[in-house]
């Protein structure tokens, strides 16, 4: 079964990390772009497997809104 999973990325000066905002706890890192989307992937795979149906569907029916927004600092 596929599931869509909204995935955070963040790079900083030691390279990536990844968390899944619909799965609590599930998150890695990784050097490159490729490195974490690859341990993201499995990272949740994994968590999936170790749920239900059920739970699977009540984690990934949050509404997740991202945006950016431009603040002023005086």
């Amino acid at each position: 079964m596929n599931y869509k999973v909204t995935v955070v990325i963040e790079q900083d000066e030691d390279g990536y990390y990844a968390f899944a905002p619909e799965l609590d706890g599930c998150q890695t890192q990784g050097d490159s772009l490729d490195d974490v989307l690859a341990n993201i992937r499995e990272a949740i795979e994994l968590y999936l497997e170790t749920l239900n149906r059920e739970e699977i569907q009540q984690r990934l029916s949050k509404t997740i809104l991202t945006t950016s927004l431009e603040v002023a600092i005086a």
